[in-house]
């Protein structure tokens, strides 16, 4: 394991130095790093591409010697914005081991992963005449946008097996996140007339009619249900007007619901357009308030006996780590894959600090226990020995 130990690392340090931020940099770079060690090691890959044609992600595949089912092990290579880098101790593309801590942006979320998971490729394909089924590994270059693209290509791909699981390797190892509330998102559009602030007669303006909506999306009561968390309804953005003399005539809200199975986007989009119903009727502008979905996601959760939540548990437990399965706040890449049918966990890693803020990195103490993990339920889910 030492010897595999320092490779991962290895890897991984090259793929910190190499900037990769989510719609800033080119991914290109990030995705040589892989290709000429995946090259190098005679594992079989290819780009995968959107529906634009740009480049969305790397897939490597292991094929079994026997019909069985596909598994993959998903990590994002492209990485959160640098922020503030004078607020880092160490620049973001350190890549450096200091007192045993790997440094950089995308230490933690998720070239290690990425790192980890091409060795694992690398380890079973010696060894992939005795596996039933197959192993995927799936290095997303569009994850921290928002688009997901390399997973939507990875299952629209007409030459990839589809997969009957999914780990990702987000970082955390005390929980496996097995469910996720969903989403529903919607831009708001109030109006109003538009006018001088200086003249004699007042004009209540879209900014202001919006503020009075946004206090009643505030105050709006969410049912309860049994889903681990509960839903939400978030007020994340609101845009109108310029200048100081003008009174403006439209404003935009975004808002946010994170839903559960029982509510879902349907209940989520009548409870919005509900509110903005009362709030025309209750103070009515020259236009009723617009209600436009952008993109819905449903909850999901999986049960502990549910592949490949059940093998990644068992294989921690083996292990000797006391890891507890969670259901998620914030949404992922797991709830895109629902939507498609396709079972996922998400959050079991390195221990880490610093995740999308300052100073990222990784503890790489625990490095050789996690890759023992995930090898060890990967040869479970292709019935290896």
């Amino acid at each position: 394991m030492d010897d595999v130990r320092g490779s991962v690392v290895a890897l991984a340090r090259e793929l910190v130095r190499t900037p990769s931020r989510g719609g800033t940099d080119d991914h290109g770079p990030v995705l040589d790093v892989l290709e000429r060690w995946l090259t190098g090691r005679g594992l079989p890959h290819r780009r995968l591409r959107g529906p634009d044609g740009t480049t969305a992600g790397l897939l490597v595949e292991v094929a079994g010697g026997r019909p069985g089912e596909w598994w993959t092990l998903d990590a994002c290579v492209d990485t959160a914005p640098f922020g503030d880098e004078g607020a880092w101790s160490f620049p973001p593309t350190a890549g450096d081991v200091v007192d045993g801590w790997l440094r950089g942006r995308g230490a933690a979320d998720s070239k290690t992963a990425a790192a980890m998971f091409c060795h694992l490729a690398a380890d079973l394909a010696p060894r992939a005449g005795e596996l039933a089924g197959g192993l995927a590994v799936l290095l997303d270059a569009d994850e921290h946008t928002g688009r997901f693209g390399g997973a939507r290509a990875y299952l629209a791909d007409p030459r990839a097996r589809r997969p009957a699981g999914v780990m990702i390797g987000y970082p955390g190892i005390d929980e496996v996140v097995v469910g996720g509330r969903g989403l529903w998102r919607c831009v708001l559009t109030v109006r109003a007339p538009s006018g001088h602030s200086g003249a004699r007669r007042e004009v209540v303006g879209a900014v202001s009619r919006a503020a009075h909506l946004v206090r009643m999306l505030d105050g709006t009561e969410l049912p309860g249900d049994s889903f681990p968390l509960p839903p939400r309804l978030t007020v994340t953005a609101i845009d109108g007007g310029e200048g100081f003399s003008v009174v403006p005539d439209r404003c935009r809200i975004n808002v946010d619901v994170r839903t559960t199975a029982e509510f879902g986007p349907p209940e989520a989009e009548r409870l919005v357009r509900a509110v903005v119903s009362a709030f025309d009727a209750g103070t009515p502008g020259p236009h009723p308030t617009d209600v436009e979905p952008v993109t819905s996601w449903p909850a999901y959760r999986l049960d502990g006996d549910r592949q490949p939540a059940a093998a990644l548990l068992r294989a921690a437990a083996d292990a000797g780590l006391e890891v507890r399965a969670k259901v998620a706040g914030p949404s992922n890449i797991g709830n895109l894959l629902a939507g498609e049918g396709v079972p996922a966990t998400a959050g079991f890693g390195l221990p880490h600090q610093g995740l999308h803020g300052t100073d990222e990195r990784v503890d790489l103490a625990e490095l050789p226990r996690v890759y023992g993990v995930y090898r060890r339920a990967v040869l479970r889910l292709l019935g290896g020995p």
